[in-house]
């Protein structure tokens, strides 16, 4: 329980005690002077006042009766949560998850980002149980040694009040072993989906099951907010907001085609995420963009540093593998890496020869297999590798390019799946090059493909090479 809701306790049964006092000495004054009730009335009535008072004090810890509480000023006093360093500087940030993959928080810091929001866990679909998202601890661990001030949230799906605390709970822990400085959410988006295990819940219920896990994790020390569009929280429409934001911090998702200062949101607000189509550096692809109306001058402590053990970074992060097992030899020869990583020649740990043999375990959607070798889980293309134990590389007599790989003739356009480099040699070793870098939508002509995984295109006039799998043809009216 944080400092703050101590001091109010105290006030508040300090309050108490004195306001029992007095009643008693009315009571007194009632007898002596009214004489209309008998001494031990006065003394029965004056006892239950004080049960009464108690019984106020110990239903403040109910959450059902403190929502409906009218003392609005208690209330929105209890909703007060800053720490001593809490500015009123205007922060920017950012929301995360496993869906962004591996971020490199050195570049992201050094973007300007001030906060991240990263997403912990959630309760899933179908069976309901609790799982932590693929990054969270990564996230956590990388965003605050890069200077990043941290916050959190949990994706529920949470039906009863039991699963919402137990969410809130399990997230605690996590939490545990990190600086956390900013809130931490809750957030239950696709609840209208009919496939959501809240789907048939009423605006009630699902209020109710938020300010259960709201109040949890409020009793383990952070600090609440709550999580919800625009659309959902004006006019009570999906949400008792109402009441919602005098309890916690509301954090407002709208988005727009074009950039404002401010949402289009009248009601209490303290987060606005603006975006799902930022562009950071150290981010690939787009990722959600946050401001608050606040800050903070200094990070808190974890609340047990020893209980956040280093992690290393998921390499099979944002890549769907098909699960297989089969033996699998170079068509040449291969590096294997420790990650899906060409452009960074540290993290080949072994090559695999023609004839010699690995097991693949998994075939990724992005054109790499995973493979188990000399008992390590290593990676590699695809196209460099064949199920054909016996397979023989093509000649070692170099072709009309001067390269001793060999391309079998095409004409067709192609473009690039995403961003891919175009070098002047069909390899990735030196003394290979990276001449440009050709993006989605712009159109090349492919002349060659070879049998381990390489292009050969036309460029601006040159003749340049690139991993096939990174290209996709596009047919041309």
């Amino acid at each position: 329980m944080s400092g703050k809701r101590q001091r109010n306790r105290m006030i508040l049964t300090a309050f108490l005690a004195t306001l029992g006092a007095v009643l008693l000495l009315l009571a007194a004054w009632f007898l002596f002077f009214g004489g209309k009730k008998t001494e031990e009335e006065s003394a029965a009535e004056a006892i239950e006042t004080q049960e009464e008072a108690a019984d106020e004090e110990t239903e403040e810890e109910d959450p059902q009766t403190l929502v409906e509480a009218e003392e609005g000023a208690e209330t929105a006093i209890s909703t007060v949560k800053e720490i001593a360093s809490e500015t009123d500087e205007i922060t920017v940030g950012i929301d995360v998850s496993g869906y962004q993959g591996t971020i490199d928080w050195e570049q992201v810091a050094a973007s300007g980002v001030d906060f991240a929001m990263v997403r912990v866990g959630y309760r899933t679909l179908s069976g309901g149980e609790i799982a932590e998202d693929a990054c969270a601890r990564y996230n956590l661990q990388e965003a605050a040694a890069n200077g990043i001030q941290l916050g959190a949230y949990f994706f529920s799906t949470a039906v009863t009040e039991e699963e919402a605390r137990e969410e809130a709970e399990w997230t605690a822990e996590l939490l545990v072993g990190y600086p956390i400085t900013y809130p931490v959410a809750y957030n239950c988006e696709g609840f209208q989906n009919g496939s959501s295990r809240q789907a048939g819940l009423s605006v009630e219920e699902r209020s109710d099951l938020a300010v259960v896990f709201l109040d949890e994790i409020e009793e383990q020390g952070y600090t609440g907010m709550f999580y919800a569009a625009r659309n959902e929280l004006a006019d009570n429409l999906l949400w008792q907001t109402d009441e919602l934001e005098l309890k916690y911090r509301i954090w407002v998702a709208q988005y727009s085609s074009y950039t404002t200062e401010v949402p289009d949101y009248d009601g209490e607000y303290v987060m606005w995420q603006y975006t799902n189509m930022g562009s950071v550096p150290g981010i690939d692809g787009y990722v959600d963009l946050d401001i608050a109306y606040f800050g903070y001058s200094e990070s808190a402590a974890a609340q047990d540093e020893s209980a956040a053990e280093y992690v290393e970074a998921d390499p099979e992060v944002g890549v769907d593998f098909e699960e297989v097992n089969e033996q699998v030899t170079a068509k040449d020869v291969t590096n294997l890496r420790s990650t899906m990583d060409q452009t960074d020649s540290s993290n080949i740990v072994a090559q695999l020869q023609n004839g010699e043999v690995a097991t693949r375990t998994g075939k990724g959607n992005n054109g790499w297999s995973r493979l188990t070798y000399n008992g390590e889980t290593l990676y590699a293309v695809s196209s460099y590798l064949t199920t054909d134990l016996s397979y023989t590389p093509a000649s070692e007599e170099e072709d009309d390019d001067g390269f001793k790989t060999k391309f079998t003739t095409v004409s067709e356009y192609v473009t690039a799946k995403d961003v891919t480099n175009l070098r002047n040699r069909p390899s990735v070793e030196d003394p290979s090059e990276v001449i440009v870098q050709l993006y989605n939508g712009e159109v090349i002509v492919r002349t060659g493909v070879s049998d381990v995984g390489w292009s050969r295109v036309e460029y601006n006039g040159q003749t340049l090479y690139c991993i096939s799998s990174y290209l996709q043809v596009v047919e041309q009216e």
